[in-house]
């Protein structure tokens, strides 16, 4: 039973990715292009609903422990900096490329190929041993209690709101998949599946993968089934879904943008499903500071192309 929750979370999650704004190339380009911020809001809001959720359930008994992080190293900032050159070739990231995916850009199938293939090849010499640092709200009480009212009474305010617009639609559904309401409701269906399985992001299925079926492999390879199931379905859902054969260029930018996220996410370690989900959530300082370069990186390509 556990596990059918867990599968029918990761559907809708793909469903909630097709529709949300939780693309940080999105989000970089939003702030180039247009000086808005909205999609790096949402994407702030669906950690917050993950931080929150999972301390909720820590307090309830729920959840045992927190996850844990790793020092902030020179492979941090270059993991990062590749992570989001590879992001910009992909034109969109691991998040994204599912979105992508489930509207029918069929090239981006290659993402997820690009990246196996990127976390196969990468130097077993360069990989990281076993987290070293706990996460910052284990260890500071009463740190998480100001993080969780702070926290909490935002996104009350947010659940309100998204009632409101709810009422005021014809057709409740427009509201609640509205780009900013599917990120909300991705920070709400990882919580539930954070406390039901624990940490699980599709690219750690795909690193496990890549080293001879790690612990966990079969599991997880069924969420991440029901992923994608749930991106396409929300595709057909909008009308979004083609049948175009994609442009020979694209299908050599999604499989090197997907070997090169896969370098450095091993590099940092994570990608930036976890590093969002998971790291950055729970304070841990390497999610932050790879994130950060990610995002540098991006907005510096955006930058110079458009010049």
């Amino acid at each position: 039973m556990t596990f059918a929750v867990a599968i029918l979370c990761a559907a809708l999650m793909g469903f909630a990715i097709q529709r949300g704004a939780t693309c940080a190339v999105a989000a970089v380009g939003e702030i180039v292009q247009t000086g808005k911020a909205s999609k790096l809001i949402a994407l702030v809001e669906a950690a917050l609903w993950v931080s929150s959720g999972v301390i909720l359930a820590q307090g309830l008994g729920r959840v045992t422990h927190l996850p844990l992080g790793y020092d902030v190293t020179i492979h941090t900032l270059v993991g990062g900096a590749i992570l989001g050159l590879g992001a910009f070739v992909n034109r969109a990231c691991v998040f994204g490329a599912i979105a992508k995916l489930g509207s029918g850009n069929w090239a981006y199938v290659l993402t997820p190929v690009g990246y196996f293939m990127g976390a196969a090849s990468f130097p077993q010499d360069l990989r990281m041993g076993p987290p070293t640092r706990g996460a910052i709200l284990d260890h500071h009480p009463q740190l998480t209690r100001w993080i969780m009212l702070v926290a909490g009474l935002y996104l009350a305010g947010r659940l309100v709101t998204h009632v409101i617009k709810s009422v005021r639609f014809r057709r409740p559904a427009e509201a609640v998949w509205s780009p900013h309401q599917a990120t909300l409701v991705i920070g709400m269906t990882f919580t539930i599946l954070f406390v039901l399985v624990g940490s699980w992001s599709y690219t750690e299925f795909l690193e496990q993968a890549a080293i001879a079926m790690a612990k966990g492999f079969g599991w997880k390879g069924l969420l991440f089934g029901a992923l994608l199931a749930g991106a396409i379905i929300g595709g057909a859902r909008s009308g979004r879904l083609s049948l175009q054969m994609p442009a020979p260029i694209w299908l050599v930018r999604c499989f090197l943008g997907g070997v090169m996220m896969g370098w450095g996410s091993l590099l940092i370690p994570g990608s930036n499903d976890g590093l969002i989900l998971v790291g950055m959530p729970f304070l841990l300082p390497h999610a932050w500071v790879a994130m950060a370069a990610m995002c540098a990186t991006i907005w510096l390509c955006f930058t110079v192309t458009r010049r």
